[in-house]
């Protein structure tokens, strides 16, 4: 692994023990068994650190929701893809993606640095409600307006439809994360929600 992976990675497991506030570049530097000043050689601040690591996630992201068949970022693009895909494939992009957010290392240590910091870091505060509320939220309605405007979908409110979607996927996921051992019991749930919204909102029974 080269120096400026291993400071993203070391930098990123730190910001999930300590809190982003709490790290400064010279524990970082520390970390990765370098000195400070040849950090800076290859980031000039904890901010650029902080920046990178969000675009690596980016990048991650934009490579599993590939593998799955769909944009992920683009909702018209995605409402095109769902609206020809069987419920059993609808399972498989869901869940995939599910089991990414709760797994991927950078993903899951970001999500544990953003919950401890949010009540101290406003600006952190915002990352997490854009990441985690606000943009799967607006990703999410805009595409199930697209499928009810098309007639794929029935549904009066596509706000609604996605707080429906939504929130028991981020439950789950929050729960997971404090309590590993109960992932086998609440998995299951995630399969069968994703079947019955579909069926639900595609009038069927």
């Amino acid at each position: 692994m080269n120096t400026k992976k291993r400071i993203l990675d070391e930098a990123l497991t730190l910001f999930s023990e300590k809190g982003y506030s709490d790290v400064f570049v010279a524990d970082i530097a520390n970390a990765v068994g370098i000195k400070a000043p040849s950090l800076y050689k290859h980031y000039k601040s904890k901010q650029d650190i902080f920046d990178a690591i969000l675009d690596e996630m980016k990048g991650n992201y934009e490579n599993k929701a590939s593998m799955l068949n769909m944009n992920g970022n683009n909702a018209s693009a995605d409402a095109m893809v769902f609206s020809a895909v069987s419920e059993d494939d609808l399972v498989k992009m869901g869940m995939g993606l599910f089991m990414y957010f709760l797994h991927d290392d950078y993903v899951k240590k970001f999500r544990k640095m953003l919950t401890v910091e949010q009540f101290k870091n406003p600006d952190l505060a915002l990352i997490f409600t854009k990441q985690y509320a606000d943009d799967p939220f607006s990703y999410q309605s805009a595409m199930f307006g697209m499928l009810s405007a098309g007639g794929v979908l029935k549904a009066e409110n596509p706000d609604v439809m996605a707080l429906q979607f939504y929130s028991p996927l981020f439950m789950i996921m929050t729960i997971c994360d404090r309590h590993p051992e109960r992932e086998r019991e609440y998995i299951p749930l995630i399969e069968q929600h994703i079947r019955q919204f579909s069926r639900l909102y595609k009038g069927e029974n």
